[in-house]
């Protein structure tokens, strides 16, 4: 069965993200495994990683994603920020792996007006810096981004360039997502646009490192540069195409986690309902 799945809130305990995935019928599901907005992180105690891995095996819930922080920027000028980035990525997969997560997902950075090549090369070396320092089970992912001025990873070449760059193991692959491919400049409205996506991809990756879908619609316009989610068939994509892309052979494998908006308890389901119509799946 297709694995379909939401960011779902860690409120309360780890745990209880689990209990949250498994009452919308999803599974697979993706977490902060902390305050995303904040440098100080607590230990996660021995008791909450195994309970988390416990329930995790009896809900069938995977795989499971761990978002990064969003202060994290790879790519910074700023050498305490750098320091501070390095630092918290590493954590992240440590706790990854402490809860028995499959992928950690990381958006690289900021060139912050500086130059996107360098800031990339920069972000590359930072990743490297972390790479070396260990090992771990869970794998890192590298999601492209939406093309907002200073973004260093908004091209499928871009991401290219730095899942080539970084040494060893760590990074698994790229976490695709819908609303940034479009407000960079991809469309996927049609068969023609997803076969361009699809053959960049395999020029420059191969589909087999597409370890997970993000998929939203888009409130900004093709090639905007607008990082901001719509519900499923509310944006400018559509239903049309984004059903097409993950039906598309190449992407009809990948995991699918929704990032669509949460301002009401009714949100998540709706939008679920709605991808399982467009995948044929029951509830």
């Amino acid at each position: 069965m297709r694995r379909l799945g939401v960011h779902t809130s860690i409120a309360g305990g780890l745990s209880l993200s689990l209990e949250r995935a498994h009452a919308l019928g999803c599974n697979t599901m993706q977490i902060f495994s902390h305050n995303p907005r904040g440098w100080t992180i607590k230990e996660i105690p021995e008791e909450e990683s195994a309970r988390f891995k416990t329930l995790r095996q009896r809900l069938d819930i995977s795989p499971v994603y761990i978002h990064t922080s969003y202060l994290i920027n790879m790519a910074s000028k700023d050498s305490i920020l750098r320091r501070k980035s390095i630092a918290m990525l590493r954590e992240e997969m440590n706790r990854a792996d402490a809860l028995g997560a499959d992928f950690v997902i990381l958006h690289t950075g900021s060139a912050s007006g500086g130059d996107d090549c360098l800031s990339r090369q920069r972000a590359i070396a930072a990743v490297n810096e972390v790479a070396q320092t260990g090992t771990w089970q869970a794998g890192l992912l590298i999601e492209n981004t939406a093309g907002e001025r200073g973004d260093i990873s908004s091209k499928i070449t871009d991401l290219a360039e730095i899942l080539n760059g970084v040494y060893g193991s760590l990074i698994s692959g790229i976490c695709f997502d819908t609303c940034h491919a479009f407000s960079a400049g991809y469309d996927m409205r049609d068969d023609e646009g997803i076969q361009k996506i699809v053959r960049e991809i395999e020029t420059h990756i191969t589909m087999q490192k597409v370890k997970l879908i993000h998929l939203n619609d888009s409130k900004g316009e093709r090639g905007s540069g607008i990082d901001r989610h719509e519900h499923i068939g509310l944006g400018k994509i559509g239903v049309a195409g984004l059903q097409q892309l993950i039906h598309s052979r190449p992407f009809c494998n990948v995991p699918v986690i929704l990032e669509t908006p949460k301002k009401q308890e009714s949100d998540d389901p709706r939008n679920l309902r709605t991808v399982r119509k467009m995948l044929r799946l029951k509830r």
